[in-house]
């Protein structure tokens, strides 16, 4: 894939990279993840975890198949996802995105969450010398 800004790093895109946090998340809570299911076939999910001495819940994950979205599957999740985390008795609810994803931002803003703060990643290449080590 692509990978956005970062682009292929040693022959992998950005879909490999976020796999790699699914797995991840997998690991530490699985029963956390909530499949979405049309006619026999999974085609979406959400993966959560909770911070229960926080009182956080976190949702790290949510994917359709591309021909699913629009669809409201993806408020399904999330709302089934907030659901669980008032019923495990928490208090708040926390989804990261990129702001490159509108459609994500209306959504979550739909469901009540607003925006907190923003992170900036930065790569560097490590095969280029750094100015100041020349």
């Amino acid at each position: 894939g692509r990978g956005g800004l970062w682009g292929v790093i040693r022959g992998s895109g950005g879909e490999w990279r976020k796999g790699r946090s699914w797995d991840a998340v997998v690991a530490r809570d699985p029963d956390g993840i909530v499949g979405a299911e049309i006619t026999g076939g999974i085609v979406g999910c959400i993966t959560t975890w909770q911070d229960r001495e926080g009182g956080i819940g976190h949702i790290p994950n949510l994917a359709l198949e591309a021909d699913c979205r629009g669809r409201g599957l993806g408020r399904q999740l999330i709302e089934h996802a907030l659901q669980h985390f008032r019923a495990s008795g928490l208090t708040h609810a926390k989804i990261e995105t990129l702001v490159q994803n509108a459609v994500g931002e209306h959504l979550y803003t739909s469901l009540g969450f607003r925006e907190v703060a923003r992170q900036i990643h930065f790569v560097a290449e490590l095969a280029t010398r750094m100015k100041n080590e020349e």
